[in-house]
């Protein structure tokens, strides 16, 4: 039996949300790439042909969806790691995952991008890697600049896989994990940076001799060791 009302009525979206997507598919789309600025208000008002009040209120909403950011004329389209890792942050600070399951996700993309990098036998790929490497050895090295070098290693390693999207969703990881991390460097203090130091070094070697099984369990020793015994556990005894 055909229904009397087969069809919905048809929903006309404001002005500015119109617009507001055709600016969201020209940044999904790659049409305004990553860190492009956007024109004036009253350049994309003539261009849409709509008043600036609906221009602002588009760029409110992209602001809003985390499309854009910036102020006045120094708007420009955000990268996708930024919304990633918002959204993984909240995640976890509104307890829909526990920091243990970002753990664990981080270990199973991390150990495939690793062994994938060691497969392609990618030399050239590990420079940026070594050199964090070598800022992490140094005999001065600060908790700071540890880290910073740390992070810059893991995410250097994932690129090396050639697999763009492991390389995001590693990005994505280091900003929702990265306050943690630090913490747990400052309460650890030098025999730990040390022993984290050797684990990169163990790690690079391995995926440069292209062990792809084994780079992958000694990444999961490395960064489960880390947090469980620095981190998470940690984090939970304050959470009780």
């Amino acid at each position: 039996m055909v229904s009397a009302r087969p069809f919905q009525a048809v929903v006309r979206n404001p002005l500015y949300l119109q617009v507001a997507e055709r600016i969201r598919e020209a940044i999904l789309s790659g049409g305004l790439a990553v860190g492009d600025a956007l024109p004036p208000e009253r350049e994309l008002a003539e261009q849409f042909g709509v008043s600036r009040a609906s221009i602002r209120e588009a760029l409110r909403a992209l602001q809003a969806q985390g499309l854009v950011e910036g102020k006045g004329k120094g708007l420009v389209a955000r990268a996708a790691s930024g919304l990633l890792s918002e959204a993984l942050t909240h995640v976890v600070r509104l307890r829909l995952a526990s920091l243990e399951d970002l753990v664990e996700l981080r270990c199973v993309v991390e150990a495939a991008a690793l062994e994938r990098a060691a497969r392609r036998g990618a030399p050239g790929r590990l420079d940026a890697a070594r050199q964090a490497l070598e800022a992490m050895c140094r005999p001065d090295v600060t908790v700071e600049a540890f880290h910073e070098a740390d992070v810059r290693f893991h995410i250097e390693l994932v690129a090396a896989s050639g697999n763009r999207a492991m390389h995001l969703v590693m990005l994505a990881m280091r900003d929702a994990m990265s306050r943690h991390l630090l913490e747990a460097l400052r309460a650890a203090g030098p025999g730990v940076m040390r022993r984290l130091a050797e684990e990169h070094v163990a790690l690079l070697d391995a995926v440069e001799r292209g062990d792809a099984e084994g780079v992958s369990q000694r990444l999961r020793e490395h960064i489960q060791g880390f947090y469980e015994g620095s981190v998470v556990a940690p984090a939970a005894a304050v959470g009780r």
